[in-house]
């Protein structure tokens, strides 16, 4: 089983007219778009990605006991998502509005003060036969919960289970980026996975060579650092050196709200099918497998970007 942990949150999306579809422009006039409430949060996304694709997942949150809480779990309930780990709080949920670009790319601006998410703590001891923990985005930046993530990302580490991390950087929820990017390297020990998108990757680097970043991030502790480029595709960096790269599936892109989670689904869902779930497995896969992994990522994610909100694909539609 894979655990995937953060938080779950409403996406509100823009929806052209009232009563439009997702996914559309506002109307002239200066008249505002109707906003579609849609399940999402990267964890959220994650969690239900993997299920599509057929792989065990647990979800590990805190979640309200509002309406929209309870849409949050019935759509996870609904992919077979385990919620037996899902904490539970009076607090309202995380409200995140999208703004769609002309080319389909997402932004967001946060509503989370007071909301449940952000009281996550340390669970218990995780279920017998977790096979990896993948964790990131906000839940890793907003406090009290974030330092119960962490905790959990460290203790799951240490008892042997595989880890992935994707920071997912949300810039408008970071008060001071340079702890953050601190706080980031001290987590590189504790994972075996590191997947970014290239725009998170130089934002972390900061000012430094984004290939020295990466040499380094990999010398902390990661085995593979996949780097993601949208329609360019993405690839892969191992510790030795070694690496390759694929190009994107075209398609024509409706948003890529849920592309980077789906693409985390895809990479572990696509390792454990090659018994690569391990630090050590990872750093002996060949060029012929890495593509394999990239690919169905790829594919994956392009399905997602076709169709409006974070909607990601079910094995069945890719082959």
């Amino acid at each position: 089983m894979i655990v995937v942990a953060g938080e779950a949150l409403i996406d509100l999306v823009p929806g052209g007219a009232p009563g439009g579809a997702a996914g559309g422009t506002a109307p002239p006039g200066g008249e505002l778009p109707a906003l579609l409430p849609r399940r999402g949060g990267g964890p959220y996304n994650t969690a239900m990605a993997l299920a599509r694709l057929g792989s065990p997942t647990a979800f590990c949150s805190r979640v309200s006991t509002d309406g929209f809480g309870e849409a949050l779990l019935a759509g996870l309930r609904a992919d077979g998502v385990d919620t037996a780990l899902v904490q539970r709080g009076a607090e309202p949920t995380t409200l995140a509005v999208a703004s769609i670009g002309p080319d389909g790319s997402a932004g967001y601006g946060f509503y989370v003060e007071g909301t449940a998410d952000r009281l996550f703590e340390l669970p218990g001891a995780l279920p017998d036969g977790v096979t990896a923990l993948s964790l990131g985005t906000c839940s890793l930046v907003l406090e009290p919960g974030a330092g119960a993530y962490e905790a959990l990302l460290r203790r799951e580490a240490g008892r042997g289970v595989f880890t992935a991390l994707d920071p997912n950087i949300r810039t408008g929820l970071i008060a001071d980026p340079d702890a953050y990017r601190a706080r980031f390297r001290g987590w590189l020990p504790y994972v075996g996975l590191l997947k970014l998108s290239v725009e998170d990757a130089l934002w972390l680097a900061d000012s430094a060579d984004l290939d020295q970043a990466i040499a380094e991030w990999l010398a902390a502790g990661p085995a593979a650092v996949v780097l993601t480029r949208g329609g360019d595709g993405m690839s892969v960096r191992l510790r030795d050196g070694g690496g390759c790269a694929v190009p994107g599936e075209r398609v024509e892109i409706v948003d890529t709200i849920g592309a980077g989670d789906t693409v985390n689904a895809a990479l572990l869902h696509r390792l454990a099918a090659h018994d690569a779930l391990s630090a050590s497995a990872l750093a002996t896969l060949d060029k012929a497998v890495w593509r394999d992994v990239l690919g169905f990522a790829a594919r994956a994610a392009a399905l997602t970007c076709s169709r409006a909100g974070a909607e990601p694909p079910y094995a069945a539609e890719l082959g």
